[in-house]
């Protein structure tokens, strides 16, 4: 049976009883290096002040090395939301389905998600990543292609789980980009609590909890959002 393993803040299953080996452990930590080395770099200097190369030689190791772990620099910025949106594929794969709506189910597998994945050492990448993101261009477009495949998989998995008839496509995309958006949201409000510099000076990051509490809120607020009116301004005077 495949089992849980988490290595600084990356979890990922492993496929026996015996835990990672060496070399598992030792590959999960250059990746995790790369990580926290470009977020650093990239936050000082900013995203296009830092060359593939420099990035490379601060964590000593070869390009060729680099392309084994990510496809880029926006890949390796936003690895920290991608590592949650993969966990959140893994759950929705595992996750006991008991009759609910499957937007519960999904919200459920992305909240479980973030319990997994939601270590400091993960919140604190996170933090400077989502900010990061913010200010680069070329980081969002990479994002957001990249939730647009998340959403494409999870509905691919929960056809391929039960089986939905043709017409269910429509909304179940629909959901799968409600779920997606109204968690950005969350993270927006997240990363909104502190600011990365409070972070080197010795303020904890927010914590995967604080997350789950957005994300659940912002949930609330959905209908909310459909019904939406413009108040009436009052005449003036």
């Amino acid at each position: 049976m495949a089992e849980l393993c988490c290595t600084f803040g990356l979890v990922t299953r492993t496929s026996s009883g015996n835990g990672p080996t060496l070399r598992e452990l030792k590959k999960r930590r250059t990746r995790v290096d790369l990580v926290d080395s470009a977020l650093e770099l990239f936050t000082r200097r900013g995203f296009a002040g830092v060359t593939l190369d420099q990035l490379c030689d601060s964590v000593s190791v070869s390009k060729r090395t680099f392309f084994r772990y990510f496809t880029s620099k926006e890949d390796v910025a936003l690895a920290p939301s991608q590592d949650l949106w993969r966990t959140f594929l893994e759950e929705l794969e595992d996750i006991e389905f008991v009759g609910q709506p499957l937007f519960e189910l999904s919200r459920d597998a992305l909240i479980r998600a973030v319990d997994r994945t939601a270590s400091r050492e993960w919140s604190r990448q996170m933090l400077r990543s989502c900010q990061l993101a913010e200010r680069t261009p070329s980081m969002n477009a990479h994002g957001l292609e990249f939730c647009q495949r998340i959403t494409a998989s999870a509905s691919e998995i929960l056809n391929r789980r039960f089986d939905l008839r043709p017409d269910h496509y429509v909304p179940l995309r629909l959901g799968g980009d409600m779920l997606t958006s109204t968690f950005r949201c969350a993270l927006f409000n997240w990363t909104s609590r502190v600011s990365a510099a409070e972070v080197d000076v010795g303020l904890g990051p927010p914590t995967g909890q604080d997350l789950i509490q957005h994300f659940l809120e912002a949930l609330v607020a959905l209908p909310t959002s459909l019904q939406l009116l413009v108040p009436e301004r009052q005449a003036e005077w």
